[in-house]
Parts: C-alpha cells; structure tokens; sequence
C-alpha cells in the first residue's frame, strides 16, 4: 500500500455493548447493532479498513431478496430452500434456512442504511443451475459504482482493491463481461466502455472517485459505519477472549504495543476472516502441495486469529478443509500477486493442461468445484503439479487477458522473462517450451479439436451448464465455449496456480451465529460471520457472492440476536 496511511482513534479500555472484531463484512453487524440503539466498537488488526470485502467482486447471493424481485427475477424461499437442500448437506439445516429467512430483512437493512445503489446481475447464473431450485439466470446482486471519494478524511484508512486501474473507469460484473467481448461484440461493447469511462474520468474532475465490485461494497459499508458514529480501531490486534461466569464479556486487545481492555456487556461478534494467510493452518488443514498464503487474494490479516482464540475457550471448528478457491495466473515475480482469471477458462479457442499435457477438468467450471478437483486427483494418486491454459492466436487477438493485456496487445516481456508465459508455432514446440510429454499433449490438442469441431465436449462437458455458457462467446456457435485452436498460428501457454479467495472453515456457529463447543452448547456471548465461522452451505459455493451473502445475513442475525436478548 503506497498511499500515506492515517493512525485513526487511539485504542484505550473501554466499556461497549457490542464489540465487533474485523472490518470486512463485520461492519454489517456493527451497523445493525446500533441501529438496535447498542454501542457499538469495530477493531481492526490491520491498517485499513475493508478486510477481504474490498478485495471482492462484492456481488451478494441472496435468494428472493428485493432487489432481484423488483427488477424482475422470479424466486421465492422455497425454491431457494429446494437448491439448498442438494448443495448445503455438509451444513445444518437450522443455519442455512436462517440465512435463508433472515436474507431479505437483511438486504433491505442494507438498502435503508448505506448510500448504496442495488442491481440485479442478471444472466450471471448460479453455480449449479441445473440442481432443482437452481437459478440459470442467477441470484446475485451488485452495485452500481460508487464514491469512495465520499469517505472523506477517512478514505486514507479504506483498504485498497486488488489490481489499481490504470484508467479511471469503474467496472462492475456486468460491464466485465461486455468489456471482454469488446472485440467479438463490439456495438454492445462499446456503449458500456464509453459511459463507465465518462462516469470515471467524468468523476475525477469533479473530485470524485467512483469504484465497483467490493470496494463499492466496502466503502458503503465504511460510510455507513462513519455516518453512524461507529468508532473503527485500526492497529488494534486481538490477544486474547475474556470469559468470566461462563460468558465471553470482551477481549484483550494490543495497538501499537499499548494492551487494552476492552468490555463487551452484551456480545463480542468476530469477524477477522479465514486462515488463508496462515501457511501453518493451510498446511495442517488443506495441503501442503498446492495450497499456499501467497496465492491467496483475501486480506493480508487473515491469519486465523479468531478460530484460534476461540478454540482455546472451547469453540468448536468444521470444514477446516474448505476455501473458496480460485484458478489464477501465476504471480511472474518472487512475492507478487497472483492475476485474477475468471472469463478466461471459458472462452473458446482454449483448454487447460496438467504437468502431463492431459485435460482434468470442466475448464469453464465454477472456481471452487475447480479447487475441489485438485483434492480428489491428490486423493486418487493423480495430483496436479502444474497447469497451464493453453490459447490460440485468434483467442489472443478476440480478449482480454488476466484484466490488463488486451486484445492484439503483447504479453508483458517480464511475464515471458519469469517462464509464465511460453508461445510457439507448433503443438509439438509449445509442448517442449513447458515440459510435457510431446506426445500427450499432441494427443490432448487432436482430441480437443476434434470434439469441438462438432460442439460437444464429451470428456468433460465444458458448455453444458448455464454457468458456463455466462463467460463464453455468445458469437461461436452451436457451443459458445468451444471452437478448435488453429495450429497454423502462434500458440500460448499461459502457467497457472491455485489461488482462494479465502478460506470458508472456521468456529462452528449455530443458526444464530452463536459459537458452539463440541457437544454443541452455545459459548454465552460469542458470535462468529463470514470467514472466522464454517460456511453455511457446507463444502459448496452455491453462486456468485455467497461468501459475502452469508457475512451480511449473520453479521445482521447476530446483532439482532444480541439486540434481542
């Protein structure tokens, strides 16, 4: 972070009502406790506020909310129930009908309390559309874009988006799709640049800075937050859990070296996010082959503090296994960021390779079921140890690639310099420039034409599903997800890692967000949301933004429960 960072309130002992322990979707819960007329204390171990929400998307799923009945979406709970009930069989039933009913109270929370604008993205298809209740043109709402400008002196302190833009020109979901079709489609392409663009450069000259996806999301929320008189330590670590009289009653807390204490009269709600930057808990819990904290996309002070701590209380943990994980372009220098991928799986003129030169999956699959994969190949015997996406010059020409390289444009020299990127004039050539059996791949590229030459991908189904067909080429036809690589022109190798975007294990939580001990009575005054509790649909993603839906709902659940109480 190259900006100048401010100190922001100094931490002192303190007496609240509702103590809230993170800054990501945390902040829900901090504005639902006050609106309930409770105190309300945010800390925040790391310098900024925004946590892994404004490294986000920052879409929400949500079944049958207001938003996507306003604008025209049909759903209902119980269709939401029906698709529930096929994925979350790893989670209790209790807690995911509680998310369930509690979803639209808490989006319409949201819409009364934050300056946020809501729109449905539509067409983006849940993840499993096919399943009974699934929805093919998706449940997920986002925003339109909006001013972190408006944070004022405070913005010094709001946490920084994943990839900065070097063109002031907010991009949401549905503009990411078009813009990567600029070339394929470009009358509906380039409407949507121009007025993303005048509302970015447009904004700057009048002094505003608007931004889409979760630092939207993460702004309006620290808005809120700010113009609620939410008081939000930043530097300010967790230690330790205070438990008298068999209750949780605050936390002991350090800023700056200074310990204080702080009391909670009525409930501590942590919200410190997942593990995913621990390689200890991801050695212990996920793999020790492929899953690595430097790949990983979520906040830096994701460390697992808040399952630790609790654990030493007695809180129990589920799915310590899971993360939501996230294919990537591989980071071209030692300590840099992964690249985010997300259309280009699914694009045709394209399929991915392990270190043997074969096909192993869906490419245009959802990003978790893809992590999954990676584990039951390992538990097979089969692990991948390295991939690649495979191009052809014509996808290279017709996309953009990896959110910065565009069409027509060259890939960066450093990323050819750091062996990421590798081309050649023959399948043969391509296949020795990365190390795989000549053979194989040869093989693997003569069978991928051949299949796609008539639509149909009888290995793996690429294109079957709605989910997929979302990012695909709506031009290439009968699949828009498939199309033959020409061989006659260049030929690229794209090196690819296994990123998250944080892992979704944690303390185990009731239907209210309670934590619970191993014989499942409830740890009196202690809550756990998003990342720091076990995902409440169990080891699936059921659609776009589920990991923040649930963060919302709970952090609202919790805070009324405490209101309540």
């Amino acid at each position: 972070m190259s900006k100048e960072i401010r100190k922001g309130p100094q931490a002192k002992d303190t007496n609240v009502d509702v103590l809230v322990v993170g800054s990501g979707t945390g902040m829900m819960a901090a504005l639902k406790a006050k609106s309930e007329g409770l105190s309300t204390l945010i800390i925040e171990k790391t310098e900024v506020v925004g946590g892994s929400v404004a490294r986000s998307g920052g879409a929400f799923w949500i079944p049958a909310n207001s938003v996507l009945l306003e604008e025209g979406q049909k759903d209902t709970l119980e269709e939401g129930k029906t698709y529930l009930s096929t994925l979350a069989q790893d989670s209790p039933e209790k807690r995911w009908n509680a998310f369930l009913e509690y979803g639209d109270p808490a989006v319409n929370f949201l819409r009364e309390n934050t300056d946020l604008d809501f729109m449905w993205s539509k067409g983006y298809s849940d993840y499993h559309p096919e399943n009974p209740g699934g929805k093919p043109m998706g449940r997920s709402v986002e925003y339109k874009p909006f001013n972190v400008a408006s944070l004022g002196e405070e913005f010094d302190r709001f946490r920084p988006g994943v990839m900065e833009a070097s063109v002031p020109m907010p991009i949401t979901g549905y503009a990411y799709k078009r813009l990567n079709l600029m070339m394929r489609m470009p009358f509906q392409a380039l409407p949507i640049i121009l007025k993303n663009l005048s509302k970015g450069v447009g904004g700057k000259i009048l002094g505003k800075n608007y931004q889409a996806g979760g630092q939207a999301l993460a702004a309006g929320l620290f808005k809120a937050v700010i113009d609620a008189d939410i008081p939000v330590w930043t530097r300010t670590e967790m230690k330790e859990l205070i438990y008298e009289n068999d209750r949780i009653v605050g936390v002991k807390a350090v800023q700056d070296g200074q310990e204080v204490t702080i009391r909670a009269n009525k409930g501590v709600i942590l919200a410190t996010g997942g593990f995913d930057h621990d390689q200890e808990m991801r050695i212990k819990h996920n793999s020790d082959r492929f899953s690595k904290r430097e790949y990983s996309l979520g906040a830096e002070g994701n460390t697992g503090d808040g399952i630790k701590i609790a654990e030493k209380i007695g809180a129990d943990k589920a799915l310590m296994d899971q993360a939501w994980w996230f294919p990537a372009i591989a980071p071209f220098k030692k300590g840099g960021q992964v690249q985010v991928m997300l259309a280009e799986r699914s694009l045709p003129g394209s399929f991915i390779i392990n270190q043997d030169g074969e096909r192993f999956i869906n490419e245009a699959t959802d990003y978790m079921t893809f992590g999954q994969k990676f584990f039951e190949l390992e538990k097979e015997g089969r692990p991948i140890d390295d991939m690649y996406i495979i191009l052809d010059t014509k996808y290279k020409n017709s996309y953009l690639f990896g959110g910065s390289v565009f069409p027509y444009a060259p890939f960066p020299e450093e990323w050819y310099k750091a062996g990421i990127v590798h081309k050649a004039e023959s399948p043969a050539d391509l296949a020795k420039a990365i190390g795989v059996p000549v053979e194989k791949f040869e093989a693997t590229f003569q069978k991928f034409n051949q299949m796609t030459e008539k639509g149909k991908d009888t290995e793996f189904q690429r294109g079957d599903s709605a989910y997929d067909r979302y990012y695909g080429d709506p031009t290439i036809k009968p699949n828009p997800n498939l199309r033959p690589l020409d061989s006659s022109k260049t030929l690229y190798a794209v090196k690819m890692v296994l990123s998250d975007l944080g892992t979704c294990g944690g303390i185990k939580a009731d239907e209210l967000g309670r934590a619970l001990r191993p014989d499942g009575s409830v740890i009196d005054g202690l809550y756990a949301i998003g990342n720091n509790a076990a995902n409440v649909f169990g080891k699936s993603y059921p659609g776009a933004g589920a990991t923040i839906g649930q963060g919302i709902v709970f952090g609202y659940i919790a805070a009324k429960h405490i209101a309540d109480s």
